[in-house]
């Protein structure tokens, strides 16, 4: 199966949620927490560097538990920003 090429906007979203990610794992070791959720320290690493920008769900549940931070929280934190728009009347 080939998958379709990220879009600029799918790459962004996966490069905030590494750094949210990073700073959720403070000083704990990625084979830490790798471990505690389940995956390879390699996933993580790529997940948190934005090589894998879309993870399954499931992968960001565990690593959200692990972590101690919410879903929403993560979901919150990875959503671009939106540009200033004209809003019709």
């Amino acid at each position: 199966m080939v998958r379709p090429p990220l879009t600029p906007e799918e790459r962004l979203r996966g490069e905030q949620l590494g750094r949210v990610l990073r700073e959720a794992r403070g000083g704990r070791s990625i084979v830490e927490v790798a471990a505690a959720a389940g995956m390879s320290a390699e996933t993580l690493r790529k997940i948190e560097t934005g090589r894998i920008a879309t993870p399954a769900f499931f992968t960001i549940a565990a690593l959200s538990d692990v972590l101690g931070v919410s879903l929403d929280r993560l979901a919150v934190r990875t959503v671009p920003e939106v540009s200033a728009r004209t809003v019709p009347t």
